[in-house]
C-alpha cells in the first residue's frame, strides 16, 4: 500500500478510513463520574468545574490544540475548532480515523476563508470516547475554547464538530467565547439503546445556544443515528433563540460522502457568515427566516457553493 505523508498534525492512519457510521464498541464503564441530579433539558445546567474544563486523563492525557491553519496574522479576529468523531464509549487518547476527517475538513475550511484573519485548530481529545455523564469531548471543547481566549485574547469562536464531536459542540455553546456552531451528523443516543447512559440527562439541554448561531446539517439516510433526534433537538433550540437552521441532505448517510463538497461549502459560508459579518447565501439566509418546520428541513441542493468559491 502506498503511504501518505502527512503533517506532523495530522493522524496517519495506515489501515484505511474506515466509514464513521460503522460499528461502535459494546458500552462499557470508561470515563463513568457520579451522576448528576436529573433536572429539566430546557433548565441551565450548573457550570463545569475548572477539573472538568479538561483536567488530564489517567496516564497524564490532556487535550491539546492541534496546530494553527489558515491566518498567519499574529492577533486573529476570530477562531474557528474543529471536533472530532469518536465513539459513544472509549479510554483511548482519540479515534485516528475521525481525527484525520476532521484535519482534513479544518484544511478545507482555512483554505476557503483565505483574506480573512481567522485560524482554524483540531481538537484533540483525552478520550475517543462521549462516556456517558463525562461527557469528555464536550469538557475538551470547553477547554479549547479557553485555551483560544488565553492565546488570542478576547475572539469570536465557532464550533465546528462531527458526529460526537458535533453534539460536543452543542453541548458547549455556552462558553462564554462562542458565538456560533455547526454540527454535522450530530450523534444522540435513543434513550432505551445500549450507548445511553441511565444517568445521562436525555434529551440533551439547549438553554446554552441562546444567543448563538447555529447550523445543523444532516443525511436523510444516516442509519447511525436518526436525523429525526437532531431534526427535534432543533425544534427545541429554536424556542431559545430564532438563529438555527438545519439542512437534509437526502439519500446521505452519516459520514456525508456523497455531498462533502456541497456541505463543505455550506460550513465555510456559515463561518463567514457568523464570524466574519458577510452575507450568508441565499438558502441559509431562507432556513433562517423560515418558521419550523420548514427553516429546520431545508434540503441541501446539489451543486451548493459552486458559485460561492474563491
Amino acid at each position: 500500500m502506498v503511504q501518505r505523508t502527512l503533517p506532523e498534525d495530522a493522524p496517519n492512519d495506515r489501515d484505511g478510513t474506515p466509514t464513521p457510521g460503522g460499528p461502535r464498541p459494546a458500552p462499557g464503564a470508561d470515563g463513568a463520574t457520579v451522576p448528576e441530579p436529573t433536572r429539566s433539558p430546557d433548565a441551565p445546567a450548573p457550570e463545569p468545574s475548572p477539573g472538568e474544563r479538561g483536567e488530564p486523563a489517567p496516564g497524564g492525557r490532556a487535550p491539546r490544540l492541534g496546530r494553527a491553519l489558515g491566518s498567519t496574522a499574529s492577533a486573529p479576529h476570530a477562531v474557528v475548532l474543529v471536533l472530532a468523531g469518536g465513539t459513544p464509549r472509549g479510554s483511548r487518547r482519540r479515534a485516528p480515523a475521525a481525527q484525520a476527517l476532521a484535519y482534513s475538513l479544518a484544511r478545507r475550511l482555512a483554505h476557503g476563508t483565505r483574506g480573512e484573519t481567522l485560524r482554524t485548530h483540531t481538537v484533540h481529545y483525552r478520550h475517543s470516547g462521549w462516556n456517558g455523564v463525562a461527557a469528555h469531548p464536550a469538557q475538551d471543547a470547553r477547554w479549547a475554547a479557553d485555551e483560544v481566549v488565553r492565546r488570542y485574547g478576547d475572539v469570536a469562536v465557532c464550533l465546528v464538530g462531527m458526529d460526537v464531536g458535533a453534539r460536543a459542540a452543542l453541548r458547549a455553546a455556552g462558553h462564554p467565547a462562542v458565538s456560533s456552531v455547526v454540527a454535522l451528523a450530530p450523534w444522540f443516543p435513543e434513550p432505551d439503546s445500549p450507548d445511553a447512559d441511565p444517568a445521562e440527562e436525555l434529551p440533551d439541554p439547549v438553554h446554552q445556544l441562546a444567543g448563538r448561531q447555529v447550523l445543523i446539517v444532516h443525511g436523510s439516510d444516516d442509519h447511525h443515528t436518526d436525523p429525526d433526534l437532531s431534526f427535534r433537538l432543533a425544534e427545541r433550540a429554536r424556542r431559545t433563540t430564532s438563529a438555527v437552521c438545519r439542512f437534509e441532505v437526502h439519500t446521505d448517510g452519516h459520514s456525508l460522502r456523497q455531498h462533502h463538497s456541497e456541505v463543505t461549502a455550506l460550513t465555510r459560508d456559515f463561518v463567514l457568515g457568523s464570524l466574519c459579518g458577510r452575507d450568508f447565501a441565499r438558502p441559509v439566509t431562507d432556513a433562517f427566516a423560515a418558521p419550523p418546520p420548514l427553516g429546520l428541513r431545508m434540503p441541501l441542493a446539489a451543486g451548493f457553493g459552486r458559485s460561492l468559491r474563491p
